[in-house]
This record gives structure tokens, sequence and C-alpha cells, in this order.
């Protein structure tokens, strides 16, 4: 038996192939479903089954879509009231395609209804079985609890320790361990580990749920350590209860310069995703920067208000088609439109603007008083430490209090620079002075020694 793994770095989630050579299951497909359709029919193999953990609330999945066009079953727990046909599973049933054999363990906790598969190859019964678990047992921790109902939170937690000691307790400790999250995905709680394979007799050792002194201790550790996540998950679990289908991928709308225009005057949301070096020193008056990077979409969806018309600014096709699947993956279907090519020919006749960007280097070790240090970081990096004399507003409340802010330049740092660099666009947006201090907060000691 052989995993092939799928990645989504910005999500921090995996897709899993299992296979025999012939016949495969998918477990937690993403949206863009292409990837692993590829990998499949590169790889030779049938496509028996899809398998869903539970219900997502981090991504939109494609697991009804990758079904229907393969013409393998779907699995989704007998529990989730789901709008479409799919195989309904419940605890303690068992599975075979080929030679694959497949349990399901009910495992809630991140999910109420949430289910691990454990499967092993029956031609190879020297082969250690495998467990893909979701959002349950991570490397090192667990899938945060909170997601579903703050009135069903506690509860769910007590069921999240519970279900992770069944794993451990129905599973042989050289099972490898397959989660879908825990690879920076706001769905973990706690430190997870940075690993890429794990079993459970390593989580044994090492897990969250293990080294704590019971039930209780886990509770109040876990509770106490949970950090915001993106308002965009609460939208998902609806369009994944729903059944979504394959995402539109196909070019945006081209956008003229006088469009562009009229959509600003309308106030819409122009996203530029050039770098934040070169928005900063040229960019159209009331544009926002997202640079396409890994996390993109997670911050566009946690900041910009939901179903709102976004155009997207870049410098090639291939940028905006890759800005487009990040939000595809996230619900995010429909663009109002786009523009790409050099900068000054795209957006010719419309305002331009920028701001100072620097270093901690070059931020006066003491400002006037007409600066201010703006921290937009979380709330749990600022209490490992900060700037004392900043202010602080996370990133993803800068958009309603942006009122709080004093009228003097604002100097705005993250952790690394590039929530700085929205943030940054945000208050010029505003017409708010800014500064966007592009550093890692590590080199704020750079600026003076009063970094408490």
């Amino acid at each position: 038996m052989d995993v092939e793994i799928v990645s989504t770095e910005g999500l921090g989630d995996r897709t899993y192939i299992v296979h025999n050579g012939h016949v495969a299951i998918v477990v937690d497909p993403q949206r863009d479903i292409d990837r692993v359709e590829k990998l499949v029919a590169d790889l030779g193999l049938t496509l028996a089954a899809v398998a869903e953990t539970h219900i997502h609330n981090d991504y939109v999945t494609g697991g009804l879509a990758l079904a229907q066009r393969s013409g393998a079953r779907y699995l989704v727990s007998a529990d989730d009231t789901v709008s479409f046909n799919r195989v309904p599973v419940n605890d303690g049933d068992e599975m075979i395609f080929g030679s694959l054999h497949m349990r399901a363990l009910k495992t809630p906790g991140h999910t109420p209804h949430h289910l691990s598969y454990v499967i092993r190859d029956a031609r190879r019964p020297d082969q250690s079985p495998a467990v893909f678990t979701g959002g349950s047992l991570l490397y090192g921790s667990v899938g945060r609890t909170d997601l579903v109902d703050p009135a069903q939170t506690l509860k769910l937690t007590g069921l999240q320790y519970q279900s992770v000691r069944r794993l451990g307790d129905a599973l042989p400790d050289d099972t490898s361990v397959f989660p879908t999250h825990g690879f920076g995905s706001f769905c973990s709680a706690g430190e997870t580990a940075p690993d890429d394979n794990s079993t459970i007799g390593r989580e044994k050792i090492r897990n969250d749920v293990y080294t704590a002194a019971d039930e209780q201790s886990f509770i109040e550790k876990l509770l106490g350590n949970i950090t915001p996540y993106p308002a965009y998950y609460a939208h998902m679990a609806p369009l994944n209860l729903a059944g979504p289908a394959l995402p539109d991928l196909s070019s945006p709308e081209p956008v003229s310069p006088a469009e562009l225009r009229r959509r600003l005057q309308e106030g819409e949301w122009l996203v530029d995703i050039r770098s934040r070096k070169a928005f900063a020193a040229n960019h159209i008056d009331g544009s926002v920067s997202i640079e396409l990077g890994e996390q993109s979409a997670i911050y566009l969806g946690w900041i910009l208000p939901w179903g709102s018309p976004i155009t997207l600014i870049g410098e090639s096709p291939s940028d905006v088609a890759a800005m487009q699947r990040q939000l595809a993956r996230i619900g995010i279907d429909h663009l109002a439109g786009a523009t790409a090519g050099p900068f000054d020919q795209i957006t010719s006749g419309l305002g331009h603007g920028s701001y100072l960007r620097v270093d901690f280097a070059h931020v006066p070790a003491t400002l006037g008083d007409d600066d201010v240090i703006l921290d937009v970081r979380r709330v749990d990096e600022r209490v490992r430490g900060h700037i004392p004399g900043s202010l602080h507003i996370p990133l993803t409340e800068i958009l309603d209090r942006i009122d709080e802010l004093p009228r003097a330049r604002l100097w705005v740092h993250c952790g690394s620079g590039f929530r700085a660099g929205i943030a940054a666009s945000l208050l010029d947006r505003a017409l708010r002075p800014v500064v966007h201090i592009d550093d890692f907060f590590a080199n704020a000691a750079n600026r003076a020694r009063d970094v408490s």
C-alpha cells in the first residue's frame, strides 16, 4: 500500500491518495481536483472511493465533484445532514476496495460527526496499517474544537480527547498517522509538530492528548490557547453540506482603466496582488495590497466583506490564475474581473499613490508626537513580545477599528512584513498617512533596546 500526498501549503492541509498500484481511495480532496485527477491518471489507478473525514470548516471540498466525475463511491458520515447522495458511513463500517480494506472509526471533537479511516492492504499482512485522522489526531496536537458552535465547544473538546485516546487504544503503535490539518492550518489547536510523518506510538509520547495529566487538564490547556480563525470559515460548512460543484477557473473578465475607475467610484474592492514592495512604490489610489503568496486567499477572505465584488490587479495572467485558484478553494468563485500586465499601461489615467517602506533599522528609536507604531499581529504573538508604547490592532480588525487610531503617521509592523503590507494599504485607502515596516519582528531590536 502506498500513500501519495497532495499538499495545499497555503491552507495548511493535505489530501491523500491511498493505493495498491491499481485501486485508489482519495481522502479529503481539496476543491481544485485537477491536481488529484492528474496524479491518479499518471499512476494508472482506478479511483474506487472518495472519503471525507468530516464536513470541512476551512475549505470547500472537491469530494462530491471528484466522485461524480470518476464514478467512485463518496463516503461521508451518516450523521451529517448533507443535500446530496453519498454512501453513509457509520462507526465500525468496513469496506473493501480491491485489496484495500477500510474501517471507519467515529472520532468526534473537531466536528460532531468526525470519522477516521483505518486502511490496510490485505496482500501485505506484514505492512502496518495507516489511519487517516482528518482534524482529530494531528502531529503533536489536535484539531480545534471551537469552529462548529460556541455552545458545543466544551463538549467537543472532551470528545476530542476521548477520540484520540480511542485511536491509541484501537491501533498498533506502528500505525502510520495521516492527518488532513496541522501543517499551518488555522484548524489546528495547540502546537503542532512540523513533521512529514508520524505513528500512533510516537504521538503517545508527545501529543497534547497524551502529555496532559487528564481530560480536564487537556481541556483547560486547549481552550486556553485558542486563537482567532478566518471569518470566511463561517461559510465553508454550509457550502460543503450543500455539495459544491467544480470551480470555474476560466480567465476573469478583462477590465479597462476606465472600468477600474468606475469600480473605485462605486466603492468596489480592487486587490493588487503584485509584490508589497511594488505596491508601496506605486499603486492605484483606493486599491488594496494582498501580495500573491501562500496565504493570500486566507487574508483576502478573512478581511474583505464576504460576497463583495473583487477585481484583481496583477503583473501577469499566470499570477491572476494562481490567485483565482486559491480563492476558489475557499468558495470565492466569481471574480468581478482582472487586469494584468505592465502596471503603468493597465492603470493609465488613474490616480496613483505611494508610501514609505522601511526595515526596523530605519525606524527612529524615538518617534515624534505625530508618529505612532502600530502592531497588527495576533494577540498571542503580541503577548510574547512587543515594542513598548506601540498600539495594537490585529490586521483582521483594522477595517472595523480605523476610527480608533490617532490622527498620526502610523508605522505599521507585523511578524514578517506580509500582513503589515495589507494593513498599510487599508490605512492608505482610508487616507491615513502610513509607513510600512517590511521586516521580521525579530529585527525590532535593531531599532532600539526597548523591546519587551
